[in-house]
């Protein structure tokens, strides 16, 4: 009985290691471009099943941090983005499983609650999103030495929508929309993508499209991340269901091919079925897509 008493602690133990052991405020003052939220604009928190926690209309960013146990950490770090089609966050299964797992690895995790687009909340929408991305980057490179984390092995990483915003980090990196006076560099130095949305143009996911920036024709092209893919865009790693209805995987194809075109380092697994959403898990292959990635970042020296 004593010997499982001590085993059952010591999963225990094993299982809130891994957790997420704080939650950070992305921003230390005012959010930038951050209107008074309403009084009726509430965070709603809901459970669509085992695993499956959503949040939508969220007006104060965090990071969740998933730290690796004493003595495991690898000096990698990674942002996770969770989807949702910019109206949500599948923050359980596109989240905090995904920050567990990197910290297992040993990559120190941080999960980006961050701002949905609303003209409620935001004086530009559009680029509420990525303001918290940059400053997400922003932050933790600032704070490497904190977290003992390499400050050039710093990715990002995003299903869905949050490959969107994801690939749109990874793209336009260059574009601050945030304070940024020490003129650090808000380039991930890799990226994962997880059945993204990439294009507002063509192969689009009119939902995302409409919650970010509506009908506005500058910005659907700007948006469409494929189309500033250049030679110093970064690794870029990526996972998509041929039977993807909701974000076909054309999406994925066109950012690959335009990786190729620039000779920029890119890979993509591509599955016969899938379809959307399914996280960490693609319940109709028994492979593990995350030990492809692990693969990956090894063989770019990333872990």
């Amino acid at each position: 009985m004593k010997f499982v008493s001590i085993l059952f602690m010591t999963v225990l133990l094993s299982v809130n290691s891994l957790m997420g052991q704080q939650v950070l405020p992305l921003y230390s003052g005012a959010i930038p471009g951050a209107k008074s939220t309403p009084s009726d604009y509430q965070e709603i928190t809901t459970k669509r099943g085992e695993g499956r926690t959503g949040i939508t209309k969220v007006s104060v960013p965090t990071l969740t941090l998933f730290e690796p146990v004493k003595g495991r950490a690898n000096g990698t770090a990674v942002i996770i983005c969770p989807g949702g089609g910019y109206s949500g966050l599948a923050i359980e299964h596109e989240g905090y499983q995904v920050g567990e797992r990197f910290a297992a690895l040993g990559v120190t995790a941080f999960v980006l609650k961050y701002r949905l687009p609303s003209d409620a909340i935001m004086t530009d929408r559009s680029i509420g999103p990525l303001q918290d991305v940059e400053q997400a980057i922003y932050i933790i490179r600032k704070n490497a030495s904190k977290w003992k984390i390499d400050p050039v092995k710093i990715g990002v990483m995003g299903f869905s929508a949050g490959g969107h915003l994801a690939s749109s980090l990874t793209v336009h990196y260059n574009d601050v929309k945030i304070e940024n006076k020490e003129g650090i560099s808000l380039r991930p130095d890799f990226s994962i993508l997880i059945y993204p949305v990439i294009s507002f143009t063509e192969s689009a996911h009119a939902g995302s499209a409409k919650n970010l920036v509506g009908a506005d024709e500058k910005l659907l092209q700007y948006f469409s991340n494929d189309k500033y893919v250049n030679a110093e865009t970064p690794p870029t790693f990526m996972v998509h269901a041929n039977d993807d209805k909701a974000v076909p995987v054309e999406n994925s194809i066109m950012f690959n091919l335009a990786m190729v075109k620039v000779k920029a380092k890119a890979e993509l697994h591509i599955y016969q079925a899938g379809g959307h959403g399914f996280g960490m898990k693609n319940p109709t292959t028994t492979e593990d897509w995350f030990l492809n990635l692990e693969g990956w970042l090894k063989g770019n020296k990333f872990l």
